[in-house]
């Protein structure tokens, strides 16, 4: 989707909008060319310190044909950003039959997140994917934004 395009979302249709912190379920409850969304569900991530806060000791090191080095250290703020996208996947599943049509709205890391975690059932009701974060917006600005029309 670029600036000039807009989204047609059909009636019932459902918009994700997330990052790895905070996820809206939005639906449609207005025409494709005159959109009224409301929220439906909101997943928010439990606490997720940085990995310096979340880490306890220095990377190991490893001697490996008389070279020391370390190994890298586990990205814990980064797996706890997966694991909510796994739990807002396990989400949608539960939401079933009536999600029919889905748009992704999110950055491109948890867009890609959200894309692999979809069941077969869920990636096919996919009709749109936007690479922006919007979750810091209200449902009227992330209407229009997306949309064009005033919420």
């Amino acid at each position: 989707m670029t600036g000039s395009e807009r989204l047609r979302i059909p009636h019932g249709g459902c918009v994700v909008v997330g990052d790895g912190r905070k996820v809206l379920v939005l639906r449609n409850l207005g025409h494709p060319l005159a959109p009224d969304l409301h929220v439906e569900e909101v997943f928010r991530a439990p606490p997720n310190p940085t990995t310096r806060e979340q880490g306890c000791d220095k990377p190991p090191r490893v001697v490996q044909d008389g070279r020391r080095s370390a190994i890298a250290q586990t990205d814990w703020h980064d797996l706890g950003e997966h694991r909510f996208v796994e739990a807002v996947v396990s989400g949608l599943e539960r939401m079933g039959t009536r999600i029919t049509a889905l748009a992704l709205v999110a950055p491109p890391r948890t867009l890609a997140d959200l894309r692999q975690g979809l069941p077969d059932r869920l990636r096919q009701a996919v009709f749109a994917e936007v690479d922006k974060d919007l979750t810091k917006h209200t449902v009227p600005e992330i209407q229009h934004l997306l949309c064009g029309m005033p919420g």
